[in-house]
């Protein structure tokens, strides 16, 4: 049986630090992003499509997705809260999509109501892009509600897609990666291979020469944009646009888990290193530059002007799962963490109703969340991942469990002798302890992993309330080979201290200073928390840190107060996915390190 993700169904999240943000979503965010797909005309595209309604088509060519992974996140909804209204909401989006799709499978409303001649023309039109989320969405409602028309219609583009490329018939390099993921899902529902085959087959048909389109001619982007300079079995190093980036190398992951061609594992390897060592914000953030969306070169991480999309770090979150599920190593899920809990949470509020496009690292206090932007994909992507967040907590295989994420929950893991529910029981991120609770109707013999994370230095590990210290440690867990049974518990204290952290001596903006991180949270310093102003705030090699009372409007979070002993000055520091949720003004992440020349090498 290979390693799999256990579904977020089967993990009930009753986290004091997650469960009030799945809140928000259900009650504010998602209906949020509904209305603004009906009021911007993105759904009344698919309505003029299928000749009910008259008019033009309104706003950006690839509008379409927006609406397809609201739907994927309602129906992400749906199966953790059934809600007759929303479902009856969707059931009508979906009639207007079915009815919009032309006889021969084809469905695009730029294209259907603009210019029928110029399908298939520009590979950058991101009509394979929009056809991916369709089937993402596809497979999300069938799997909430059984219903299979979306799923039908679904089938159907693909079959168009497959009937009209592939090997002897027409080359094609989708601008935007998308569609090779989403074809592997819908393999892993139907069963066709013709599905996964046609993904493996559009990677391979990347770095040779057969990319045309606008972008592929522009000196400043060119096919690297696109991710198509080079073969993927190629690929060392990451370059272009960083959330196509992101979704390639997930597909290549979903692809090289049916094919096990070891060429995509080798790349995929070499090109995480390119990014996490070289190429990663201490956020998670990825992509400096607003001019291409992605990568400049090796160590260039400007703050103020970093751009971070949020797309990008949940991007990172949905590739390091895959290469997690691959390789089995803790190292993923650090990252996954660091994404998930910084770069991708900052790219909402607290309210749940505006959003962040770009994500600096810095900001004079101009930088906000707005309602929706003409490009929405942040948002929608928003839609997709929060209320999806359960699938990342456990892996599971015949014999073995692991624990990747620490979020107070209750979870049934199907084993061959008959299932497992873990109960934990936390306050993390905010809090060190963790207890993990053992309830099964007979006991059983497992390998039970518990990721220790990278930032954890130290750790205490008591089993039934003993101490355990003779714990085996394989590729980053801790790994309990026991006969368990009902009511045994484990209870882990990560020591939690807040860190200086310290950039790459090459990456040259963060020479002299640091940031601050305890656990999982990376903080920053926001000028409505403090009488100095930002930028005259630094920290000394003597500073003290000392954690300052949790606060209402962060259920319970936890800020920091740093304490420069020898000038008596002080600040204070919240989690960096917090900031711009009250008064504006400038904000840092990296600070000035006074009298720290030794320690920082300069």
């Amino acid at each position: 049986m290979q390693k799999q993700a256990l579904p977020f169904t089967q993990v009930k999240i009753t986290d004091p630090f997650w469960q009030p943000r799945l809140q928000t979503f259900k009650d504010i965010t998602l209906q949020a992003c509904i209305e603004k797909c009906e009021s911007t005309g993105r759904i009344a595209n698919f309505s003029k499509a299928a000749g009910h309604e008259s008019g033009e088509f309104e706003g950006i060519f690839f509008n379409d997705s927006d609406v397809y992974k609201v739907l994927e996140g309602a129906s992400y909804s749906l199966m953790n809260h059934p809600d007759e209204q929303l479902e009856q909401k969707v059931d009508q989006i979906v009639d207007e999509i079915a009815a919009a799709q032309q006889e021969d499978g084809y469905l695009l409303c730029y294209f259907i109501l603009n210019h029928q001649d110029q399908r298939w023309t520009d590979m950058d039109k991101h009509e394979m892009y929009c056809g991916g989320h369709l089937i993402e969405a596809a497979v999300a409602y069938y799997q909430a509600t059984g219903k299979s028309k979306l799923l039908d219609v679904a089938c159907k583009l693909a079959d168009h897609y497959d009937h009209t490329f592939g090997p002897g018939k027409r080359n094609w390099v989708p601008g935007h990666p998308e569609i090779e993921l989403a074809l592997v899902r819908l393999y892993q529902l139907t069963e066709e291979d013709r599905y996964w085959k046609l993904a493996y087959w559009l990677l391979e048909q990347r770095g040779h020469g057969y990319g045309e389109g606008a972008i592929w001619d522009r000196e400043d982007w060119g096919p690297a944009y696109c991710q198509d300079d080079k073969p993927v079995r190629e690929i060392t190093e990451v370059k272009g646009h960083a959330v196509r980036a992101m979704y390639l190398y997930t597909a290549m992951a979903d692809v090289a888990k049916v094919t096990k061609d070891s060429d995509y594992l080798r790349s995929m390897d070499a090109v995480w290193h390119s990014i996490v060592d070289r190429n990663m914000y201490i956020t998670g953030g990825i992509g400096p530059s607003r001019h291409n969306e992605g990568f400049t070169e090796d160590y260039d991480l400007p703050n103020e002007s970093a751009y971070c999309e949020t797309c990008a770090s949940v991007g990172m979150v949905f590739w390091n799962h895959r290469m997690h599920l691959l390789h089995g190593d803790s190292i993923y899920i650090d990252v996954l963490e660091r994404a998930m809990y910084n770069g991708a949470l900052a790219g909402y509020s607290l309210s749940g109703d505006t959003f962040f496009y770009e994500n600096p690292l810095e900001s004079d206090g101009s930088h906000h969340r707005v309602a929706w932007f003409d490009t929405s994909c942040c948002p929608t992507q928003i839609s997709r991942f929060i209320p999806s967040i359960g699938q990342y907590v456990y892996t599971y295989a015949e014999k073995e469990v692991w624990v990747n994420l620490f979020m107070e929950s209750k979870s049934t893991i199907p084993l061959p002798e008959g299932s497992l529910r873990l109960h934990q029981k936390t306050s993390y991120p905010w809090d060190e302890k963790v207890e993990i609770s053992i309830e099964t109707q007979q006991p059983c013999d497992i390998s039970l992993n518990i990721r220790v994370p990278g930032w954890c230095r130290t750790l205490k590990l008591f089993y039934n309330d003993q101490l355990v210290d003779d714990y085996v440690m394989e590729k980053g867990y801790i790994s309990l080979n026991r006969h368990w049974q009902n009511g045994d518990k484990l209870t882990i204290y990560f020591d939690m201290p807040v860190e200086t952290m310290k950039a790459h001596p090459l990456v040259k903006e963060n020479v002299g200073k640091i940031a601050l991180q305890r656990g999982p949270l990376v903080y920053c310093v926001e000028q409505t928390d403090n009488q100095l102003p930002v930028e005259n705030i630094a920290v000394q090699e003597d500073t003290s840190y000392v954690l300052e009372d949790k606060l209402e409007w962060l259920n319970g979070g936890v800020l920091l107060k740093g304490i420069n002993k020898n000038s008596g000055v002080s600040f204070s520091a919240i989690p960096y996915y917090a900031w711009d949720n009250r008064e504006a003004g400038s904000m840092k992440v990296w600070l000035p390190c006074v009298e720290g020349e030794k320690l920082y090498g300069r």
